[in-house]
């Protein structure tokens, strides 16, 4: 962490505050390798931490007052009582995340109380990006929330009940980001497995670098369905195979449990996949009529808060990419693990065919995203695909060291130069990375 910055962190906590910070928390934000939209249906995932994060500066009393600022004027200041936490689903404000950190941490403990708190934030991941700005929030704000009250967690519980809190602001993820954020450690990614946590290092091959490129649309999950749309899909499906394989399928939730409960490999989830599942959407009468249950029921037990609304499900595009890219995921590791000669090009290949599965049979990605992804290609990437949740935000590129200033340049020309509003953008969109460390306390001298 810069010196410079958390000086000038501690300067803006003085000026608001007129005292000192007892203490600072920082989370990183994440890139995801490979593995999009699968940890919440129980499947591996293979993100880094990158250098960008949150940090908070923090001073804690008696006042029974949670008191939030921010260093970026657009984000406003909050105050709440600590016996008054709220958190509202309608309205994804950005102290909403902190709050979701805050209130994760105090259940889990179970305290009936809470410090006072002041706390100035300060963050270098572009919102809405796709590198986890949101979740590196929730992150930090519970490890301040666990320092402040004078408790001790491991990293692995953090980040179960950070990725748990993140749901009451309505987002149903998986975890893979408030994992990466805690178990990550500098110059490695991670294989991160879930039920039980835990995380494998997985060594990247010389010879290539991986750069972000922002397509500088936003796209906050929590403000619309297209996320948890998703998940609800894959969760129907998950229940419709289920059905068709004569299991208990009100009991499963995840296709990675149906692969489990059935003991088959990925490739065999394919083939039934095809055999049982049509292309075709699926509507709610069909679904009801499958399943044995009411349109109620569906609502009730199935469908989220924010999914209420939606008419028909694809259900066969969406199992065949979590299939698929899990798939994917093993492949990459074990390219990584065994360094053939050509590892960058098979882990190139392996993240285009993620890409295509994300945009073709998930449909998360978005027309810019698409055209950013084209143009990487076409600069010299070996491997270009959208990372985060997507419809909007960053690609991941894999670029041969020996091209890389080139290839900056033709991104640059081609992607970002030609709009005033990107070109703006630009330095804080299109930057090389490199894995980081995780999430952290600093304790003010």
């Amino acid at each position: 962490m810069p010196i410079c910055r958390l000086q000038k962190l501690k300067e803006a906590f003085h000026g608001k505050y007129g005292q000192e910070p007892l203490f600072f928390a920082c989370a990183p934000g994440r890139m995801n390798l490979i593995g999009e939209h699968i940890d919440y249906c129980g499947y591996a995932v293979l993100p880094m931490a990158i250098e960008q994060n949150i940090v908070a500066a923090v001073s804690v009393s008696d006042s029974k007052t949670i008191q939030l600022a921010n260093t970026e004027p657009k984000y406003k200041d909050f105050s709440v009582s600590v016996d008054g936490l709220s958190i509202d689903r309608e309205n994804p404000q950005w102290h909403y995340y902190f709050l979701c950190g805050v209130r994760g941490i105090q259940e889990h403990l179970s305290l009936s109380s809470l410090a006072g708190m002041c706390c100035m934030v300060d963050g270098t991941i572009p919102a809405s990006s796709g590198l986890s700005s949101s979740s590196a929030l929730v992150c930090c704000a519970g490890l301040v929330t666990m320092e402040a009250c004078q408790k001790a967690l491991s990293k692995v519980t953090l980040a179960e009940t950070c990725a748990k809190c993140e749901r009451y602001i309505g987002t149903e993820g998986g975890g893979m980001d408030q994992s990466i954020s805690f178990l990550a450690e500098e110059g490695t990614a991670k294989l991160i497995e879930f039920n039980p946590l835990r995380a494998t290092d997985v060594r990247l091959p010389d010879g290539a670098v991986f750069v972000i490129a922002n397509c500088c649309v936003e796209m906050n999950k929590a403000a619309s369905s297209h996320f948890n749309t998703r998940v609800v899909e894959c969760r129907i499906a998950t229940k419709m195979l289920a059905k068709a394989r004569g299991l208990d399928w009100s009991r499963l939730l995840k296709l990675g449990d149906l692969q489990k409960e059935l003991q088959v490999s990925l490739e065999q989830m394919l083939e039934l996949v095809e055999e049982l599942l049509h292309p075709e959407p699926y509507s709610r009468e069909e679904i009801c009529k499958t399943l044995g249950i009411s349109a109620e029921q569906l609502c009730e037990d199935i469908l989220s808060a924010n999914t209420q609304h939606a008419t028909d499900f694809k259900l066969y595009q969406r199992a065949r990419h979590v299939y698929g890219e899990a798939a994917r995921v093993l492949q990459f590791k074990a390219v990584c693990d065994s360094s053939p000669a050509d590892a960058v090009a098979q882990l190139g290949d392996l993240m285009n065919r993620s890409h295509a599965s994300c945009r073709d049979l998930y449909e998360c990605s978005c027309p810019e995203l698409d055209q950013l992804v084209d143009i990487c290609l076409q600069a010299g990437a070996v491997g270009s695909r959208l990372t985060g949740a997507g419809w909007g935000g960053c690609t991941v590129s894999m670029v041969p060291g020996e091209r890389i200033d080139s290839f900056l340049q033709t991104v640059r020309e081609h992607y970002y130069a030609p709009d005033a509003r990107r070109s703006a953008l630009e330095k804080q969109s299109l930057f090389v990375t490199r894995p980081g460390g995780g999430a952290a306390i600093f304790i003010e001298e």
